[in-house]
């Protein structure tokens, strides 16, 4: 006898209905790195990176704290009561410790009781990564609504003698609630790496300092990803013509630029939250759409290409609805 288990639906649809972000209140500028005895300067950071300042939290802000900002600003967003979340994830790769997981702690913070709760670990594409461990589990009926959190807090991992790192990374988070929907609101994802190349881009197991390779993944980004960003809006019925909004990873300006113009999208608003936040790792494309919403560049209800791409290499990329 075949045995057969009970499975579980859901909805016919999932979409983001909230989002959040917070940046720490420590504006570093490029100015304040040279005053700290990196060897560069603002032109060169300028040029090289596009980035004029950027966050990095108190000594004693964690990366629950900075989660814990962005999601309880998403859940208020979104209109989602506490008691309603069944599932908290969170994307970070710059906790202190492997254990315990940033989740299950975020999740007694935040009141909700008792959720499902983990973390994903898959560096700068992360987020996306979470958004859609989020949808699937809201589309089979395991959780009514997940509460997202991408947090990073890189100012505990640099080497202040390394240019070609301390000036890039930086600390913030940025949130998302996820639930039902009478229409998608989440396009398929499209993802993958290249593992082959996994170790460009890496924490030093011996001096515990991120470190990565500049030239190849500057490289691998802009040869590789602007098929997979075509891949995700074609998977999600549009033409690259219906795209309000890009928002790319935040990892340097001029990846940024050059893939926008790969992909040609006529009629979207290119995020560059790089230039005042910095890179944030999987918190950088959160962040940045939260405040694109809420600053309103883009509408409610507009469709926006997201690309997550960076340790692994693993990246993913996907449309979505803004709320």
């Amino acid at each position: 006898m075949t045995t057969r288990l009970a499975t579980s639906a859901g909805p016919h649809a999932t979409r983001i209905l909230g989002l959040g972000h917070y940046r720490p209140a420590n504006v570093i500028t490029n100015h304040d790195l040279i005053a700290r005895g990196v060897e560069t300067d603002d032109e060169w950071i300028k040029t090289r990176v596009g980035i004029a300042e950027r966050h990095w939290a108190d000594p004693d802000e964690t990366v629950v704290d900075m989660a814990e900002q962005a999601g309880s600003k998403a859940l208020a967003a979104s209109g989602v009561s506490t008691a309603d979340v069944d599932l908290v994830l969170v994307a970070t790769c710059t906790m202190p410790t492997p254990v315990p997981a940033a989740a299950p702690n975020l999740a007694a913070r935040l009141g909700i009781d008792a959720p499902g709760a983990f973390d994903v670990n898959s560096g700068c594409s992360g987020f996306v990564y979470a958004l859609n461990a989020a949808s699937a589990a809201v589309l089979t009926g395991q959780a009514r609504n997940v509460l997202v959190v991408a947090a990073e807090r890189f100012s505990g991992w640099l080497d202040m003698t390394d240019r070609s790192t301390c000036i890039i990374l930086a600390d913030g988070a940025g949130a998302a609630v996820v639930g039902p929907s009478d229409a998608s609101g989440l396009g398929p994802a499209v993802w993958g790496s290249d593992g082959a190349q996994f170790d460009s881009v890496a924490i030093d197991e011996d001096s515990h300092f991120f470190r990565q390779e500049g030239q190849t993944v500057y490289r691998w980004a802009t040869g590789q990803m602007a098929p997979v960003a075509l891949a995700a809006i074609e998977r999600a019925g549009l033409q690259p013509a219906d795209i309000a909004a890009f928002v790319p990873h935040q990892a340097n300006l001029r990846i940024i630029e050059a893939l926008a113009r790969r992909i040609e999208l006529p009629n979207a608003v290119v995020a560059r939250d790089i230039v005042t936040s910095g890179n944030t790792s999987a918190a950088t494309i959160p962040l940045a759409l939260s405040r694109m919403v809420e600053s309103g560049e883009i509408a409610s209800g507009a469709p926006v290409l997201l690309l997550g791409f960076g340790s692994g290499l693993a990246y993913a990329g996907q449309v979505v609805l803004a709320p």
